[in-house]
């Protein structure tokens, strides 16, 4: 898996074949947690990150759907 952020921020599997990581938000998640370095990132860091100003009622819920989507695109054969 090859992840770039300078850009677009985009993965692509060992084969070259593009991973599908939504939209915006997702990449936004995504990149927030590559700049991590490997350390835990807290929910209400990515809330705050990703909905700077008023994050909605249900940011907490919209930041889980986009972490399981990622990890659907970037994990396929993962159980």
């Amino acid at each position: 898996m090859r992840i770039e952020v300078l850009g677009s921020i985009r993965a692509t599997q060992d084969d070259g074949t593009p991973a599908p990581l939504g939209g915006p938000r997702h990449r936004e998640v995504l990149g927030r947690l590559v700049a991590a370095e490997g350390r835990m990132v807290t929910t209400e860091t990515l809330v705050d990150d990703l909905w700077a100003e008023r994050p909605p009622a249900r940011a907490v819920g919209a930041l889980r759907t986009f972490v399981a989507a990622l990890r659907r695109a970037l994990e396929p054969d993962r159980p």
